[in-house]
């Protein structure tokens, strides 16, 4: 068994999703003045971190979209892990609006999907917010209807950000489907004999939060 690190790492002044505040990442108690608090020779580091959820790579539950909707805390910690993967390849220079033509004659039932476009390769440059690759509604619907459990991209966002509406986060939360952007490494990845873990910290009213993202590969 392999383990991929799909995770890009969230660092002070990080800019995921412009026009959101980067992270601030600092001390709360730093090792020098731990040193007035414990014996001779001992020190700790205890860390402070403000952050929009919206940082890194970050998982998407209902409660994101829909007031009423399952918030981190109501979702059981085995909807996040070790979801069978299916990874598909577009690549970005050939196609930006990935319509549901891409997913058909594949089972795709209880899966996580991975859409692959090679996107992630401008992360941290302006051009990762504009013109990026993204779903369409057509291809959000197929996926609800084949049975998915997430769908994650390595992408700015999985929706068409020029426009202002978000018909594939309202279609697949709506009917408890994760969504994951700002994938990485998806290059790593085989199209199947893989799983996928993405698990958020148990949090109450709140539905979007960064997570380690990982597969497991079984075979090569």
């Amino acid at each position: 068994m392999k383990i991929i690190d799909l995770s890009h790492t969230i660092e002070n002044g990080l800019i995921t999703y412009k026009g959101l505040p980067a992270p601030v990442i600092c001390d709360y108690l730093s090792r020098e003045e731990s040193r007035k608090v414990y014996e001779e020779g001992t020190e700790f580091q205890i860390g402070k971190i403000e952050m929009v959820a919206n940082t890194g790579t970050y998982i998407d539950c209902p409660f994101h979209r829909y007031k009423d909707g399952k918030d981190f805390a109501a979702l059981p910690a085995h909807l996040f892990t070790d979801i069978e993967g299916i990874k598909i390849s577009i690549p970005y220079h050939q196609q930006k609006a990935i319509d549901a033509s891409y997913f058909t004659k594949i089972n795709l039932r209880h899966k996580a999907i991975l859409v692959h476009t090679g996107w992630s390769e401008h992360w941290r440059a302006d051009a990762y917010f504009e013109n990026h690759p993204y779903l369409t509604e057509d291809a959000a619907i197929f996926l609800k209807d084949q049975g998915v459990k997430l769908v994650g991209i390595d992408s700015h966002n999985i929706d068409n950000t020029a426009k202002k509406s978000r018909p594939v986060h309202s279609t697949l939360l709506a009917h408890e489907i994760f969504i994951v952007e700002h994938l990485t490494n998806l290059a790593e990845l085989p199209f199947d004999g893989f799983s996928f873990t993405a698990l958020p910290p148990k949090l109450k009213a709140m539905g979007t939060f960064p997570v380690r993202a990982i597969a497991k590969i079984y075979h090569e």
